[in-house]
């Protein structure tokens, strides 16, 4: 598959990802982190819902790949491995190169639970 580059520009530097490659988006004030398959986290001065619409112009119909979960993350529905509301976890991981955890509101991980059943992810 071909390579869907995204940029994020500001006025101090670009970055340039593959879709493919991004696992997920972390909300902090004003900005977002973006966390990538191979552990490098850029900072971009969007916040979570300014990420979502940068996401839904540039991808289109690919936009799917990505849910919003709660109110501090968005992640690459490609990675998820495990959702436990009990615990509040969620596990995404391409299942060699890395793992990450994240601890999500029990109501949110509930809804990506059903999402994903839904989509037949």
């Amino acid at each position: 598959m071909k390579k869907q580059l995204i940029e994020f520009n500001s006025r101090d530097e670009l970055l340039r990802l593959d879709v493919q490659r991004m696992v997920y988006f972390e909300a902090d004030g004003n900005y977002s982190y973006i966390v990538t398959c191979n552990k490098l986290k850029g900072a971009v001065s969007l916040n979570l819902g300014q990420v979502e619409d940068v996401l839904a112009n540039r991808l289109k119909e690919r936009k799917s790949i990505f849910a919003r979960i709660g109110k501090r993350y968005i992640v690459n529905l490609n990675y998820v491995y495990k959702i436990n509301p009990q615990k509040k976890q969620l596990i995404l991981t391409d299942f060699s190169s890395f793992a990450y955890q994240l601890e999500i509101s029990r109501e949110a991980l509930k809804a990506l639970k059903e999402l994903m059943v839904k989509m037949k992810i």
